[in-house]
């Protein structure tokens, strides 16, 4: 997957998160038929929100969320 690929899949999944985080402020919970149904906890999306912008941020610095090493050996 490259970075254009990685890029817009983030962006979708944290327009996902936005939009739960949406409906879980406008209820927390509501009524289908005769069952009650629960949405998630806010701080946990929210969290994930953080994350993602995060991961998006650094992918766009960086090229990848993934740390770089290289091993350098001296020469005399």
């Amino acid at each position: 997957m490259n970075k254009t690929e990685l890029l817009e899949e983030k962006r979708e999944r944290l327009k996902k998160y936005c939009e739960a985080e949406e409906k879980i402020l406008n209820s927390q919970s509501y009524v289908l038929g005769s069952k009650q149904l629960t949405r998630t906890k806010l701080a946990k999306v929210q969290d994930m929100i953080a994350k993602l912008e995060a991961e998006i941020e650094t992918i766009e610095r960086y090229g990848t969320t993934k740390r770089r090493s290289r091993r350098v050996i001296p020469v005399d």
